[in-house]
């Protein structure tokens, strides 16, 4: 239980600390004055000033903040800054890159993470091997059977589920020549020749709605293989990953909007909590994945254009810089109220959702 909780103390913290972190640095570059940058929140227990800033540890350890100068008020200047360092009086592109920089800090840190992965861990692969065939279709006519492994399509070598299947879609129904391993006894193979051709046909996507494609009726198997990544290829495939989360991410929240994906999924700290504690104990590598992409969920539900998060700021900037004005205090106004009751209407269904599983 100690160390659930102290995993997730180290997880989230570490992820909101580094999301602060981006707007500190991109704070520090610009040359905009940052009077306070904490770990964790609530009474300071530890704190040091080196140059103008105050770094300090306080009791609170989940997250951190960054105190800019003249961030909520102008004329809010703290002993030994000057006007010059006010975040409210730098022009609109230098303060969406301050407030842009925490969000891509979490993508970055995801990348990072996903690097590490794929270096020390390698890359995982599905491989083509059929854990069933469907009655009936293309595949249980041509002949394929659980256990098969799929050498190659048309001549070109197969290497993974994924290139199996690209391969097939792509076919668009056109008959296609397979090259299959069929396990004997011993560990030995048997190689046939097979021809099908995939049917069009209706399957679900990872939320629930249909899409068609070409498809053969056959699932994928348990073989999962490990690929070794060199340092370089590492981090490319790290990208890779890191993308993938993204999209798939940004998906989410649309169809969640879309009511494609129900509410009833939208999960919160009690959740993220619950996954955490999980895979601390399915080892390091595990939390790590998981790690990155929760750090990739903060930073796109931080890039929303909802006004109290950093995409609603995003959008007041963007605004200020195409029509050379500010928007109007009394609409900001409005906008942070509307914001604030929507952020907190999110964290409400979140927990109700999260304390419903566990009374389920």
């Amino acid at each position: 239980m100690l160390v659930t909780i102290i995993s997730v103390i180290v997880v989230l913290g570490g992820l909101i600390f580094f999301h602060e972190l981006g707007h500190f640095l991109m704070a520090r570059v610009l040359g905009i004055g940052v009077s306070t940058f904490s770990l964790g929140f609530g009474p300071k227990i530890l704190k040091h000033k080196a140059g103008k800033t105050e770094y300090a540890l306080s009791l609170v350890p989940l997250g951190g903040y960054v105190a800019l100068v003249g961030e909520s008020d102008v004329g809010d200047l703290p002993a030994g800054f000057t006007m010059r360092e006010s975040f409210a009086l730098r022009p609109g592109w230098q303060r969406l890159l301050v407030i842009a920089a925490g969000p891509v800090f979490n993508i970055l840190l995801a990348w990072l993470l996903c690097w590490g992965l794929a270096y020390g861990w390698g890359t995982p692969v599905l491989q083509p091997v059929i854990g069933g065939v469907q009655a009936d279709s293309p595949a249980f006519r041509a002949g394929l059977a659980p256990g098969d492994r799929i050498e190659e399509i048309d001549g070109k070598p197969i290497e993974s589920w994924e290139k199996m299947s690209a391969a097939i879609n792509r076919s668009e129904g056109r008959p296609l020549q397979l090259v299959v391993l069929r396990p004997e006894k011993d560990d030995h193979f048997e190689t046939l020749h097979l021809t099908l051709q995939a049917e069009r046909s209706t399957r679900k996507t990872i939320f629930g709605e249909d899409e068609t494609a070409w498809l053969i009726g056959v699932r994928a198997g348990n073989a999962v293989t490990t690929r070794p990544e060199p340092f370089w290829a590492a981090a490319r495939a790290g990208a890779i990953q890191t993308w993938s989360m993204v999209t798939l991410t940004w998906q989410s929240f649309v169809k969640l909007a879309e009511r494609v994906v129900p509410l009833d999924q939208v999960g919160g700290p009690i959740m993220i909590a619950q996954m955490v504690g999980e895979q601390v104990h399915h080892g390091l590598a595990g939390l790590l994945a998981l790690t990155a992409l929760i750090s990739v969920n903060l930073g796109i539900l931080n890039l929303l254009p909802v006004p109290v998060l950093d995409g609603g700021q995003i959008v007041f900037c963007l605004y200020e810089i195409i029509f050379r004005r500010p928007v109007p205090a009394r609409a900001q106004e409005y906008a942070m109220k509307i914001g604030i009751v929507l952020l907190l209407g999110l964290m409400a269904l979140a927990t109700f959702n999260d304390i419903w599983r566990l009374i389920k």
